[in-house]
């Protein structure tokens, strides 16, 4: 398969994610709203372009005819992570919508992909319903975007130590601070943010 542009990444995560969220392939029309495409050609280039480069198999004459190659879903990617229960462990199979098809060049050291759920990351570029990838790790520097667990409960976050005291601070005037006084509660540093996508609307 020939590297892909980071467009074309997302245009084939957004394809796999459609599949997996209605069990059908979009259309073209779909691709071309989703990406405010000016016409249903450009569209077609891009799925055209992400079949000779061997990552669909399309179907002529159907307007759903969009096939992912079934070892792109098999063999590659990293886990894409939903909503995570408190208590369950991040990559529990339980939590995993299924697995993207990333470059390993794309976001090197990743190990998975969090879906955002929530606003409390806005002014950091960090909208609901975006992807992040995450590389897991036990030690973050203060001013790091990090995964972290609190007390069971998953959340992303902006971390500062001081001593004994974390703070995981929003980017969002809306929200307030979490605070962490590490000798009575139960902290868990899950990863650090390293990389983010939004599939559509771009």
């Amino acid at each position: 398969m020939e590297a892909l542009t980071r467009r074309q990444q997302q245009i084939l995560l957004w394809i796999q994610e459609q599949i997996a969220k209605h069990g059908l392939p979009p259309t073209r029309a779909e691709l071309q709203e989703a990406f405010h495409f000016r016409s249903p050609n450009a569209a077609e280039s891009h799925v055209r372009t992400l079949a000779r480069k061997g990552y669909l198999v399309l179907q002529e004459g159907r307007a759903r005819g969009i096939r992912l190659v079934s070892e792109l879903i098999e063999e590659s990617g990293l886990p894409l992570i939903g909503r995570v229960p408190a208590g369950a462990p991040i990559l529990a199979e339980g939590q995993q919508e299924g697995c993207l098809p990333i470059d390993p060049q794309l976001f090197p050291g990743a190990d998975y992909l969090l879906r955002v759920q929530g606003m409390s990351m806005r002014d950091a570029g960090i909208l609901d319903g975006d992807i992040l990838a995450v590389q897991q790790c036990s030690e973050a520097h203060n001013g790091q975007v990090v995964v972290a667990r609190v007390d069971g409960e998953v959340t992303v976050k902006r971390w500062r130590k001081d001593g004994y005291q974390v703070f995981l601070l929003p980017e969002n005037p809306d929200f307030s601070p979490i605070e962490v006084d590490l000798r009575k509660q139960d902290l868990r540093l899950e990863g650090l943010v390293v990389g983010l996508l939004r599939l559509g609307g771009l």
